[in-house]
């Protein structure tokens, strides 16, 4: 058996960039769960698939083949056979991931692969419901999240980094709604496992967070 380690949180949080740090600290493989959703979100995209047709998007899935690998120990993303980890961040690929990933049969497709990696290596992995559903015995669970006006500042200062015009206002809206129905979600809502450390990283730097996560790992 691996050694697992939990991240759970609302959007916006810094998951992603904190399990990847602990990561690298720790030597775990980070597995990227809403990266897996976003590239059948792309795959839903491309078919022109709408959210809402619910018949739709499982049809989708029965073409869908998403995949993971490792370059220099980064995840990378495959959907049938294609490299997508470029097309993963982008707002319209958030979005339908966090109205599809809603869906049983979504969720039923990248499940056995999730829980097959914990399985067999020493993993971080983070997402909306890992600690309560994909590896509820996980070894360390960590509710990571944060203030909504801190994560739409974080998103705005990463989009403009990139040279993208936006809204701040816009984007807090934006994840209101996606806490919205992350945690009202029929299946695996969004919220903190049992026995879960509970961390605010409003107020913390990165390394902060890291190091206060860290000290619960072997």
């Amino acid at each position: 058996m691996g050694y697992n380690v939990a991240i759970d949180g609302p959007a916006g949080a810094g998951k992603s960039t904190i399990a990847k740090l602990v990561a690298k600290e720790k030597g775990y493989i980070y597995v990227d769960t809403g990266a897996m959703y976003r590239a059948l979100a792309i795959h839903f995209l491309k078919k022109g698939v709408s959210a809402d047709d619910r018949e739709a998007v499982a049809r989708a899935c029965e073409d869908a083949e998403v995949t993971i690998g490792y370059e220099d120990n980064i995840q990378q993303v495959y959907l049938n056979g294609e490299n997508v980890t470029s097309m993963l961040r982008t707002e319209e690929v958030g979005n339908m991931a966090s109205k599809t990933s809603a869906i049983p049969v979504v969720r039923e497709k990248l499940l056995e692969l999730q829980r097959s990696l914990a399985r067999e290596k020493d993993v971080i992995m983070d997402g909306r419901d890992i600690g309560t559903n994909i590896l509820p015995d996980a070894d360390v669970k960590i509710y990571l999240t944060a203030s909504v006006d801190t994560r739409a500042r974080r998103r705005y200062d990463e989009l403009r980094a990139k040279g993208e015009e936006c809204d701040l206002d816009l984007i807090a809206r934006d994840i209101k709604e996606r806490d919205e129905r992350d945690m009202t979600r029929e299946i695996a809502p969004l919220k903190k496992a049992e026995g879960a450390i509970l961390v605010d990283s409003s107020d913390m730097t990165i390394q902060q967070v890291v190091d206060e996560i860290c000290s619960h790992c072997r």
